[in-house]
């Protein structure tokens, strides 16, 4: 617990002490599946510059398997739900990301991947920008070639 807490603050941190006590967190607990949940969320959660290649770099990590449910939700989820400067981003980034990890899990996973795509339900209230974003990554979803009817589900209300 006091390691977690020490780790969740420094990786909010840039700088070199905040790889290191990743890499060593890491080193330290990577037998145990529940700590190295906590491990990705605190890293998907971060609100540091950078979070396209940080979540594209944790979901290539060795021990990051999108087909267990809770590792999933540890970075997809931790950073649609958790992470609203970088999942809100201007630019639309975190909105494509997610959407395409929409993609991705329901190939699998429908029930995972459409709670996912109830990150966008509130798209609506966002500025005219992030709005635009926002229904492109929706519509994306709903384009994406064999789409289940968990996911097809929630996109479809979102854009009604």
């Amino acid at each position: 617990t006091d390691s977690m807490a020490a780790l969740a603050c420094l990786a909010g941190s840039a700088g070199r002490e905040r790889a290191e006590a990743l890499a060593a967190f890491y080193e330290r607990w990577q037998g145990e599946a529940l700590v190295i949940d906590k491990w990705f969320r605190v890293q998907a959660t971060s609100d540091l510059p950078g979070a396209s290649e940080r979540l594209r770099s944790l979901t290539a990590h060795p021990a990051f398997d999108p087909r267990n449910p809770n590792r999933a939700r540890s970075v997809l989820h931790a950073f649609a739900l958790d992470n609203l400067v970088h999942f809100h981003a201007r630019d639309g980034s975190g909105y494509r990301f997610v959407a395409e990890s929409v993609v991705e899990l329901d190939r699998f996973n429908p029930q995972i991947a459409s709670r996912l795509a109830r990150a966008f339900d509130r798209w609506r209230k966002c500025d005219a920008g992030r709005r635009a974003h926002a229904q492109a990554a929706l519509e994306s979803i709903r384009a994406a070639a064999g789409t289940s009817a968990d996911v097809t589900e929630v996109v479809s209300r979102a854009l009604a």
